[in-house]
């Protein structure tokens, strides 16, 4: 029997729906409206379709988004200038730089400008160690959304034989962190993974997160596994060879409308949480 579908867009609509709940109630009580700053450097037109996309969502459910387009010639400094002064405004309650930003631009010290407390995207590294400690914090966004979905369709993680495919350090190494928190049994694995069919083989979860469309053949997938596809690549299409891996999993992750719809939910979600906290209603 071919396996279930795991819905990321219902449980993201869900989850908006709280959120534009929550935002509602905040405005009757007289408080401000949640604020996000998105910050997008370059032109890449994929980048700028996502920011669109997630102010756009923003604005849906009530928040307030302000949206900072800068320059391809934007240099690290007048980055990090602005994303301190975001940091510094009591009106923001999270900041998301879109990533990637160009190559002469030092990305890590853009992200780690980002005050913790804003940081509702997960990418500093504050937020990635109390990730690995199980302490209270803002998930990355995507990885957050991923235990999200796992837990809406009842699949434990205590103990469960683990391989997350993908090691970077947006998706595939917070994920790792978060999952093990959570008492799976974690084995990260990657392009270079001597032997990847055998690492998937064994597994009962596996996530995959590198975004090279087909890397794991659907023959690979253990009978009754859990497979999340986070990838997304040339042609919209996952790393898992969905048609085959259906047959054997027990639950996956279409694409697209499994992983991506929950990346958003999430970042708004924690934009709210952040909002909520510094109005003092959380």
């Amino acid at each position: 029997m071919p396996a279930e579908l795991i819905d990321g867009k219902a449980l993201a609509d869900a989850t908006l729906t709280r959120v534009t709940e929550r935002v509602a109630a905040l405005r009757a009580a007289g408080r401000r409206a949640p604020c996000i700053a998105t910050v997008l450097v370059g032109d890449d037109p994929a980048s700028h379709s996502y920011v669109r996309m997630k102010v756009n969502r923003a604005r849906r459910v009530g928040m307030e988004p302000r949206r900072h387009d800068l320059p391809a010639s934007t240099d690290t400094a007048g980055l990090v200038a602005l994303i301190e002064a975001l940091s510094a405004d009591d009106a923001v309650d999270g900041i998301l730089l879109q990533h990637p930003v160009p190559a002469h631009i030092d990305e890590r010290a853009a992200f780690e400008a980002i005050a913790a407390g804003k940081d509702v995207d997960g990418v500093t590294h504050a937020s990635f160690a109390r990730m690995a400690f199980g302490e209270p914090g803002f998930r990355s966004a995507t990885p957050g959304g991923i235990l999200a979905l796992l837990d809406a369709y009842g699949v434990p993680l205590r103990g469960t034989d683990t391989v997350v495919v993908g090691q970077g350090p947006i998706l595939g190494r917070p994920l790792s962190v978060l999952l093990l928190a959570a008492d799976a049994t974690v084995t990260m694995c990657h392009v270079h993974t001597r032997d990847l069919e055998a690492q998937v083989r064994r597994a009962d979860l596996v996530v995959a997160a590198v975004g090279l469309p087909g890397l794991i053949r659907g023959e690979w997938i253990k009978e009754g596994a859990v497979v999340i596809d986070a990838g997304y690549g040339p042609g919209g299409r996952g790393d898992v060879e969905f048609d085959v891996a259906r047959e054997r999993a027990r639950l996956i992750t279409p694409v697209p409308g499994g992983v991506g719809p929950m990346t958003v939910a999430t970042l708004l979600a924690q934009t709210l949480e952040s909002a909520e906290r510094r109005l003092g209603v959380a």
